[in-house]
C-alpha cells in the first residue's frame, strides 16, 4: 500500500470515526462515561437515519464490506482529503479495503452527534478522536463526518459522506 492509500484510507476511517454509527454501540461498550459524556442531538424522526449511519461504520470497522456497499446508494458522492469518489462500486474497489483495515483495530469516541431529517433526506454530522496506532505508536486523530442519506424503497441509503481529519498533536 502506497503513501497515498494509507493517508487516503486514514482520513476516511478517522472521518468514520466520527459517525457515532459503531461508535455509542460498540466503540462504548467498555467506556460507557465516554458515550455518556457525548453531546448527542438526534430527534426521533432521525433516529433511523443515524442507524443507517452507525451500521455503516460499524461494517467498515469490521471488514463488512457487503454490509457497506448495502447501505450505500449506487451513486453515492464521497468526498475525502481533496479528492472523490463518484459511485458505490468506485468506493469498494479503491478505498473501503484500506478504510477497513486500518479501522479494524482503531478505538473510536464519540464527541459530537447532531441529525436533522426534511422530507425524503436526512443528514447526520459526527464528530469523533479515532485511536490507533501507526508504526507501533499512538495515534490520535480528530475527525469529523457528514453524511446525507436518502429514503428508499429499501431505507434509508447513503448518498454522501464528506470526511475530514487532523491529527492530534
Amino acid at each position: 500500500m502506497n503513501a497515498t492509500a494509507i493517508s487516503s484510507g486514514l482520513a476516511l476511517m478517522l472521518a468514520m470515526v466520527s459517525p457515532a454509527m459503531a461508535q455509542t454501540a460498540q466503540s462504548h461498550a467498555h467506556h460507557p462515561a465516554a458515550a455518556a459524556a457525548a453531546d448527542v442531538d438526534v430527534p426521533a424522526a432521525a433516529k433511523a437515519a443515524v442507524d443507517v449511519a452507525e451500521r455503516f461504520n460499524a461494517a467498515l470497522s469490521s471488514g463488512d464490506l457487503a454490509t457497506v456497499g448495502s447501505l450505500l446508494a449506487p451513486d453515492v458522492l464521497i468526498l475525502e482529503s481533496g479528492g472523490a469518489e463518484r459511485s458505490r462500486e468506485e468506493y469498494l474497489g479503491h478505498h473501503a479495503v484500506s478504510d477497513a483495515a486500518f479501522l479494524k483495530g482503531a478505538h473510536r469516541q464519540l464527541l459530537r452527534q447532531r441529525a436533522r431529517t426534511a422530507g425524503e433526506f436526512a443528514w447526520v454530522g459526527t464528530e469523533s478522536e479515532l485511536h490507533a496506532q501507526k508504526d507501533g505508536k499512538p495515534l490520535t486523530v480528530q475527525s469529523t463526518e457528514t453524511m446525507v442519506l436518502k429514503q428508499t424503497t429499501d431505507g434509508w441509503r447513503i448518498a454522501h459522506i464528506h470526511w475530514s481529519s487532523r491529527t492530534r498533536r
